[in-house]
């Protein structure tokens, strides 16, 4: 069933105040969070900038009533908030599908260098097999250690 466009997408409700203030607060909690973890080393400089373009983005959503509304006509959402979360969801998703990208490359690394080691390894007790015992090395007095040290 097919509904025609009764104007409903015309009637979107802006955000409200409180909406607004919760929705710029995280926002800013969120770039301070992600500063704090590079500062700390908890988290590297090339993930960070997603999550500081992410939060700038809910912001600049969230003060921009106009741009909103924009978007969530564009997208056919019922309200407002919706649009945020929609957006929020295709965020995840890019950096979901980012991360198994990268855990796919790093899992091909991992195969290759125990590979590598395998194949030095063997090589190492070929060379091994190949060298004539080496006979141990005299004991030094105990003198001499100490004087050799000192």
């Amino acid at each position: 069933m097919i509904v025609a466009d009764t104007g409903l997408l015309a009637d979107l409700a802006p955000l409200l105040a409180r909406q607004r203030v919760v929705a710029i607060v995280l926002a800013v909690v969120a770039v301070v969070a992600v500063f704090e973890l590079v500062r700390r080393r908890k988290l590297r400089e090339e993930y960070s900038w997603f999550w500081v373009a992410t939060a700038l983005l809910v912001a600049l959503l969230a003060w921009s009533q106009d741009l909103l509304l924009t978007l969530s006509r564009w997208i056919g959402s019922s309200n407002s908030a919706s649009t945020l979360f929609f957006g929020a969801l295709l965020l995840l998703f890019a950096l979901v599908l980012q991360f198994s990208v990268r855990l796919s490359r790093l899992t091909h690394r991992h195969r290759t260098l125990g590979q590598r080691l395998a194949l030095l390894e063997a090589e190492v007790l070929r060379l091994r097999e190949k060298l004539p015992a080496e006979p141990a090395a005299p004991a030094q007095p105990a003198e001499k250690a100490r004087d050799h040290v000192a």
